[in-house]
């Protein structure tokens, strides 16, 4: 289990500093260039049942063994990403399922896919998206690589129920230059914001996702879970959201939206 050394909007100010600091401290040579740290951050709630999760597990051990992923990392300007998985639920219950691990090949997805199968799906209380946001952030600094671009993909399905409010979370973490992408879960009649305003997807482009080129790829029905997975891999890995179904981060101010807490 993940656990912020000190709150969670604290830490994120003390690392928005601490990360110019170690940018420029950081001697040539030590991390191992990639074109994208990127995190796999998977709502556990126990709002998803059994099937949900089991579901949601299977479709992303799919979709990293997928040639379309494979291609999309391959064919990257470096040829190679850093990846890691981690799931969410209440303001401190986050685990990390599989550490950060190169990708630069086939083989090296196979592993990573097979070490996240083998893994107990496990059910945690609470759905904290900031705690998920913060303890995927916490995750970049440290962890051997410097990518081109960083990343954390966020899955949920439903808005934020517990700890800091979710938006100045998100906020801080685009302050990392970390972007945030969204995959909302939308199985259940009434997922959506505070208001029902768009359903979740909409929630997820006002109030989670944000940075250059955000965007979401909602899942409204549990056969599309694979394809909506690779699909937003590919999308991720590859820098090149585009498609007139996504929905794309919407700014929050002159729309009288309320992310709630």
């Amino acid at each position: 289990m993940v656990r912020a050394p000190f709150p969670g909007s604290a830490w994120l100010a003390a690392a928005a500093l601490a990360s110019t600091c170690l940018a420029a401290a950081a001697p040539a040579g030590a991390e191992e260039r990639v074109d994208l740290e990127l995190v796999l951050a998977v709502d556990v709630s126990g709002s998803m049942d059994r099937d949900e999760q089991e579901l949601q597990r299977a479709g992303y051990v799919a979709a990293i063994r997928s040639p379309e992923v494979l291609a999309a990392i391959e064919g990257g300007l470096g040829g190679r990403i850093a990846l890691a998985y981690v799931e969410w639920a209440g303001t401190d219950r986050q685990r990390v399922v599989v550490p950060w691990t190169l990708i630069d090949g086939a083989a090296a997805a196979e592993g990573f896919a097979t070490r996240l199968a083998a893994a107990p799906v496990g059910t945690m209380r609470g759905t904290s998206i900031s705690g998920g946001l913060t303890a995927a952030a916490q995750l970049f600094p440290g962890n051997g690589y410097v990518g081109l671009r960083r990343v954390v993909d966020i899955s949920g399905d439903g808005p934020n129920n517990m700890g800091p409010p979710v938006a100045a979370t998100r906020d801080q973490v685009l302050g990392l230059g970390i972007v945030v992408n969204g995959l909302p879960i939308a199985l259940k009649s009434g997922a959506g914001g505070t208001d029902g305003s768009r359903g979740l997807a909409g929630y997820y482009a006002r109030c989670v996702i944000g940075g250059p080129g955000a965007f979401v790829v909602e899942v409204t029905g549990r056969e599309q879970f694979a394809d909506a997975i690779r699909r937003k891999l590919v999308l991720e890995i590859a820098d090149a959201g585009g498609g007139a179904d996504l929905v794309f981060a919407e700014p929050l101010r002159d729309t009288g939206y309320s992310c709630g807490r």
